[in-house]
């Protein structure tokens, strides 16, 4: 993939190169709160800050504002609206005031616009993204807020500490700017980086906090996955002509370990099917056609889903995410991005912008991709009237994590499952524990990817004050509301951008009276932070309907085989929409192809004995009421038939019945969805020892 800067008039930010020609040493400009990066956070920091009275300088690195927000995520991934208050609200409720005026309409009719995210609120959670980054700018210029765009954070000399205090900050350009407190609102966490502050890169392993579903994650990875074989080598069939790009040769490493992988980055594009505001997919300089031959041989294969997933937006125009096995996301191809410098990243995002745009332009013209999907991708285009400066595409890479910092208190998914809870709350979190892919690697000849991981069915639940600023001997005048303390999977689940914003005012008002208090930010008085967060509209505490979290196999007794361990024959869905589950989530058969879907459960039996043999499924009246199950045991084979549509007799699992099982993996449960009348779902199946009474006395 080429990775050369040869867009001419292409301007992101962080391929901008400032200041070469600055003084040697500048006036320092004095504020109380400094905040680095003009992020959805970080805007909310600066106007907060203002709101409570303090001077507030806003610094971005480059020449937009809102990150993501206004970079082409205008679909709304929030989990439960419920759980978003304060300015973040105050958000989405003006861009509920601007698309209810008819003048804003002006390529469809507002009553024609159907988005699942709008419901009978005054706020807009779907929006264009030049309609986001204007309403920002307004916000700031309403509080008078002056902002310094193009000046970024010199990473080698550019914080200035005495002891664990941050005295100033310098950019490239020689700015130097001295605050009392200081917050760090980028993706990347430069400020903290630079200021000395322990940070984490990549995904952890599971035995590092005590999590299930962090580190390398081949067993969960039935997401965006490859549903037909695809050989990865560049001469079918023959290891030794080498393997396509993008796909390593070292496997993916120890199941649960952790590693440097970082998330699948890609652009969030704004398309539309207005031919008068359509602007065509054009082949990038340096086209290699290699770099697309794993996305037709999975056309080749049989795979015909159209692998993109655009959202509506208003204006009939479109959020577009990464969908199923070859898409948006470069998979692999931003390990080094959180670590960079501003040339490696400017490579690595013109390496993004490459690939996409090469992706595009082959969806849309290449013989080998089946004619609808091509008719598909000709329909559409970027829209001609958002990101006019670059060429129509978001100015904005999609950093889905970056650097983490390490703090007194790092989030992990048993926050998230409500196992485990703070009492120093300053904001809701309620998105899926959600990772996009990491890797792709070679499995019995065949490409797979690796990584991605979609845990949900909890409730909102606290994010601790303690992540989001430093330990005090490393840093007594930060915060950082992005670059929070999380592990890798509970990340996955806090990085939505309302949740950036809740916590960007939140980590402004910790700021503001540790400056009133006299206080480092470590030692401000949670009860009066508390107190004036919830004054704002801060939602800390969920009091709404609770989801039952999901049932931990490791908790059941006896033996348990989750789906995710069952050799399956056929493509199940995997889904958390009904509770109560087992593990991860389930699958079902979406109701179709019947006779060909099966799932065989084989335990390991450590002793011959009797054992208890019982099924979970999620009930619902849309399942089947004629599942063949099929219990194998030292008797022989039994057919049963399972009525899904009715509860499960014992919380999430049904008994089938007691059966002798020789020791080892003989025995077996199978789940077939030949003759059904609905959907059957397959989760996880339980053995449980029964023990010998004792003979009675004579």
């Amino acid at each position: 993939m080429k990775t050369g800067l040869g867009i001419v008039g292409f301007l992101f930010a962080a391929i901008l190169l400032v200041g070469a020609n600055a003084p040697a040493e500048a006036p320092v400009e004095k504020y109380d709160v400094v905040v680095y990066g003009g992020t959805s956070g970080g805007v909310v920091a600066a106007v907060q800050a203002a709101r409570m009275g303090k001077s507030v300088l806003l610094i971005e690195p480059g020449r937009h504002l809102g990150g993501l927000t206004a970079g082409g995520l205008g679909a709304t991934d929030i989990g439960n609206k419920a759980a978003i208050g304060g300015l973040s609200r105050d958000f989405y409720r003006k861009l509920g005031a601007h698309y209810a005026q008819s003048e804003s309409w002006n390529w469809q009719k507002r009553e024609e616009f159907r988005s699942r995210r709008k419901g009978n609120e005054t706020e807009m959670w779907t929006f264009e993204p030049h309609v986001a980054e204007q309403t920002f700018r307004d916000w700031l210029a309403e509080y008078k807020i002056p902002v310094r765009f193009e000046e970024r954070l010199d990473l080698q000399n550019g914080v200035n500490k005495t002891d664990a205090h941050i005295d100033t900050i310098v950019m490239e350009s020689g700015l130097r700017v001295s605050a009392d407190m200081f917050i760090d609102a980028t993706y990347e966490g430069d400020l903290l980086a630079v200021a000395g502050v322990s940070y984490h890169v990549g995904r952890e392993s599971n035995a590092t906090y005590g999590e299930t579903i962090n580190g390398v994650q081949t067993r969960n990875a039935v997401h965006h996955q490859f549903v037909k074989p695809v050989d990865p080598y560049i001469k079918p069939g023959d290891p030794s002509s080498g393997l396509l790009p993008g796909i390593p040769s070292d496997g993916p490493g120890q199941e649960g370990a952790g590693d440097r992988g970082v998330q699948a980055y890609c652009f969030r594009m704004c398309t539309t099917d207005i031919p008068e505001n359509r602007v065509p997919w054009t082949k990038p300089d340096g086209y290699d056609p290699l770099d697309y031959e794993l996305l037709l041989r999975n056309f080749d294969a049989g795979d015909h889903r159209v692998p993109w997933h655009p959202t509506p937006m208003p204006n009939r125009k479109t959020d577009v995410n990464n969908n199923f096995a070859i898409s948006t996301d470069y998979i692999g191809a931003n390990y080094d991005y959180p670590d960079g410098d501003y040339q490696q990243r400017a490579e690595i995002i013109q390496a993004h912008l490459d690939y996409q745009k090469g992706l595009m332009w082959t969806l849309a013209n290449n013989p080998r991709v089946p004619a609808e999907i091509r008719q598909e991708f000709q329909t559409w285009g970027l829209a001609k009237d958002e990101f006019v400066e670059t060429e129509h595409w978001p100015h904005q890479l999609y950093i889905r994590e970056a650097r983490r910092m390490i703090s007194d208190y790092v989030m992990t998914e048993n926050n998230c499952l409500g196992t485990r809870t703070v009492d120093d709350a300053v904001g809701l979190a309620a998105y899926t524990m959600d990772s996009h892919n990491i890797q792709r690697y070679v499995r019995d000849g065949q490409v797979v990817n690796e990584g991605d991981v979609q845990v949900g069915g909890f409730s909102p639940y606290p994010i601790s004050y303690r992540s989001i600023r430093p330990r005090e001997a490393e840093c007594d005048n930060l915060l950082a509301p992005v670059a929070l303390s999380a592990s890798h999977i509970a990340y996955g689940s806090i990085r939505m951008e309302p949740v950036f914003m809740v916590l960007g005012q939140s980590a402004a008002t910790a700021a503001c009276q540790a400056i009133d208090q006299g206080v480092s930010v470590q030692k401000v008085d949670y009860a009066k932070l508390k107190e004036k967060l919830l004054a704002d509209g801060q939602v800390l505490v969920w009091t709404g309907p609770r989801r039952k979290p999901p049932i931990d196999p490791s908790t059941l007794p006896g033996i348990v085989v989750d789906d995710l361990d069952a050799q399956v024959t056929g493509v199940w869905k995997p889904s958390r929409s009904v509770s109560e589950f087992v593990g991860t989530g389930y699958r079902h058969d979406q109701d179709q192809r019947n006779g060909e879907m099966s799932a065989v459960f084989r335990p390991m039996i450590p002793r011959s004995g009797t054992y208890e043999v019982r099924i979970a499924y999620t009930p619902n009246s849309n399942r089947a009421s004629n599942v063949p199950v099929v219990v194998k045991s030292a008797a022989g084979e039994k057919t049963l038939t399972l009525n899904q549509r009715k509860p499960p007799r014992s919380g999430a699992f049904h008994s089938l019945g007691r059966f002798e099982f020789n020791a080892g993996d003989s025995g077996s449960v199978t789940v077939s969805n030949q003759g059904t009348n609905g959907y059957v779902v397959i989760d996880a199946v339980q053995w449980i020892p029964v023990k010998k009474q004792k003979d009675e006395k004579k």
